[in-house]
């Protein structure tokens, strides 16, 4: 399945960044939780599924001296993100399928945008386990997801609002029928489960600190 999904976005990743406004509802919120939960002294930063390096240059732009390790199995999406940060010397570029090999390990923080809910769930929960392992004690693990409905009702009622509120937003039927494209590739959990699996790898204060309809900011840390 994660060949599919290398294809998917390495195929779509020329319009990724200029559709994403208008296929995440509340984009600027959804994105300041996810850097606002980073440890204030926070000096090396991994980011899983990076992408086109959207959510790092936020990073970047709060913590300018930390170093910043891009991970993403796609090599177009990683282009996107090279425009983006540049030949900054603290970033590092990695192409890996971080649920097989390694990630950089005693770091501040790992974080992820919109990534880990392509994968299958004993894939999502032995990811969890490497990040926690990754961690320096004190550190701090960010998901910021697509998550499921809890039930099969809610999930019908979430994805009828994402559709609303993006045609609200102006996005095309292009852009929706792109998304839904790459959506075929979803493997979406709802929070409880995940917070459950995080607490279940170890960590401490799992909770999600922001949730809008199918998008939500999880967080944990490593004790």
């Amino acid at each position: 399945m994660r060949n599919i999904t290398r294809a998917v976005f390495d195929a779509t990743a020329s319009t990724y960044d200029r559709d994403r406004s208008r296929l995440i509802p509340g984009c600027d919120s959804f994105y300041r939780w996810a850097v606002d939960l980073l440890p204030s002294g926070a000096q090396s930063i991994v980011d899983l599924g990076a992408g086109s390096g959207l959510y790092s240059l936020l990073i970047r732009q709060r913590f300018p001296t930390a170093h910043l390790y891009l991970l993403d199995f796609s090599g177009a999406m990683l282009d996107l993100a090279r425009n983006r940060l540049g030949s900054d010397p603290n970033v590092t570029y990695i192409q890996a399928d971080y649920v097989t090999e390694p990630i950089p390990e005693q770091v501040s923080a790992v974080v992820s945008a919109l990534s880990i809910h392509h994968l299958e769930d004993d894939d999502k929960r032995r990811v969890l386990q490497s990040v926690y392992q990754a961690l320096r004690p004190g550190g701090v693990f960010i998901n910021a997801e697509q998550v499921a409905g809890p039930t099969s009702e809610l999930e019908a009622r979430y994805r009828a609002l994402w559709l609303h509120q993006v045609r609200a937003l102006g996005a095309t039927e292009q852009q929706v029928t792109d998304s839904l494209y790459r959506q075929q590739q979803d493997r979406c959990v709802d929070v409880g489960r995940q917070l459950a699996w995080m607490r279940e790898a170890g960590f401490a204060d799992a909770d999600c600190w922001y949730k809008e309809g199918r998008l939500a900011v999880m967080s944990g840390t490593r004790r």
